[in-house]
């Protein structure tokens, strides 16, 4: 890396007494699926492991092929997918998107009414009883996935009328409660935050009593503070909501998907990794409850497997967005290389549960946390307007006395990582004898993330 100090530096400062706010970085997790029906492998699920996610957002797609007829099921397919996440020690969130041949037999993105409501209800029953009853997997049944959009958000589903979305949502919560009363249900995972199923899904619930424990939208775009505005928008469709407020999912979100170039080399730049850590920090200081990036495996695209379900057209775009000219959007690669977003997650991992006072300018984003002796602090460097290279005056107050190791570790172009241990390599690390007070400089270059660890 070619060094490029700035004239002045960026003071922070972190208090290193907790004041008792909580530090709950793990409501930022990760969401998979909706490609293809292949469980994740070993290696990835270990590594996934490693983050500690509590809940992981999914879809259970058409290609599982779950639901035969006349009352068989099949569950040979996504069983082993199932018990691969159930391995990554998380709960699930998963969203309802199947439509089975028996119940739609015409291939038409804008029928969501079944044929047989009761039978629909029926295969709702038995999916919950089995991942929610028998196996203690599932907690969250999101209704749907960009329902706005249907095909073209990988979905068979296309519901534009509120109206049409509050009945869809009725008759398929009504089995999933009756199954597992403990529950959390919600939707309707919109594409697009303002469009008007989401407000309307809030007054049907409320007018009704219907349950709705969380709402949902996705959002891939560039600017973390989008991401944020999108938070306080859903926030004021919420006020005045009777009872319990539902919590607030982006149940998927990443960095902007309209690239006009997409190669190979993409997938390791720094940049989205500064993107993810910036928009994670500003979504949490928007009251964000839970963010689920999307996602944890890059997936081929196998479009037999959505022929059945999908049209010609449908099926064309999603073998052309994840075979020709993938968005490589995953922690880990199809072969299952590892990307630089991985740490983000791993440093907020690592942060604890006891969130430390922090004076930060504007221009640097940064979360403090402690966990028992070790205080950690994330300085994400990344202005789109204005990109440059910054040295953070790093001060620590209200430190214990004594011989600590200083560690810093960095995301940025160097790629600084080991394969083998998913482990960041030291940018720096040494012993410092440090007093109530101590200070350190450190090197934040544009559209990288920095940790510094005192232990």
């Amino acid at each position: 890396m070619r060094l490029n100090l700035p004239n002045e530096l960026t003071d922070v400062t972190v208090d290193a007494k907790p004041n008792g706010e909580p530090l709950e970085t793990w409501r930022h997790s990760l969401g998979h699926g909706g490609v293809n029906w292949l469980p994740l492998p070993g290696r990835v699920v270990e590594d996934a492991r490693r983050l500690r996610p509590r809940l992981i957002r999914i879809f259970i797609q058409e290609f599982f092929r779950v639901y035969r007829g006349e009352g068989r099921f099949d569950w040979s397919r996504l069983d082993p997918y199932m018990d691969a996440l159930e391995r990554t020690g998380a709960k699930v969130v998963a969203a309802v998107t199947i439509k089975p041949k028996a119940l739609y037999p015409e291939i038409d993105q804008s029928i969501w009414r079944p044929r047989d409501v009761a039978e629909w209800q029926n295969v709702v029953r038995e999916l919950v009883r089995r991942y929610s009853v028998q196996r203690r997997v599932v907690t969250h049944w999101e209704i749907g996935n960009e329902p706005d959009i249907g095909e073209n958000g990988g979905c068979p589903y296309l519901i534009k009328d509120p109206a049409e979305y509050a009945e869809y949502y009725a008759m398929t919560v009504r089995p999933v409660l009756e199954v597992f009363p403990e529950a959390r249900v919600g939707g309707p995972a919109l594409a697009s935050a303002g469009h008007a199923l989401l407000p309307g899904l809030v007054e049907f619930c409320a007018q009704t009593d219907t349950p709705l424990h969380f709402v949902s939208w996705h959002l891939y775009h560039d600017s973390p503070e989008k991401h944020a505005a999108c938070v306080r928008q859903i926030r004021k469709v919420l006020d005045g909501y009777p009872g319990r407020r539902p919590e607030t999912l982006v149940t998927e979100w990443n960095s902007d998907l309209a690239l006009k170039v997409s190669v190979a080399e993409q997938a390791r730049d720094p940049r989205r990794a500064a993107i993810v850590a910036a928009a994670i920090l500003d979504m949490m200081e928007a009251g964000l409850d839970w963010s689920f990036y999307y996602h944890i495996w890059d997936q081929t695209c196998f479009h037999e497997d959505f022929e059945p379900f999908f049209s010609d057209n449908g099926v064309r775009l999603m073998t052309r967005h994840w075979n020709e000219i993938p968005h490589r959007l995953g922690l880990f690669g199809v072969g299952g290389e590892v990307r630089p977003q991985y740490f983000v997650y791993q440093m907020l991992a690592q942060l604890g549960e006891a969130r430390l006072p922090v004076e930060a300018p504007h221009g640097l984003r940064v979360l403090a946390g402690r966990c028992g002796h070790a205080v950690g602090v994330m300085i994400v460097n990344h202005n789109a307007d204005e990109p440059q290279d910054r040295a953070a005056n790093l001060t620590f107050r209200n430190l214990t006395p004594g011989v600590r190791t200083l560690t810093l570790r960095r995301v940025d172009g160097d790629a600084r990582w080991c394969e083998e241990t998913l482990e960041l390599e030291p940018v720096e690390q040494r012993a410092v004898s440090v007093s109530q007070t101590f200070n350190c400089h450190v090197y934040v270059p544009a559209d990288s993330v920095a940790f510094v660890r005192l232990t």
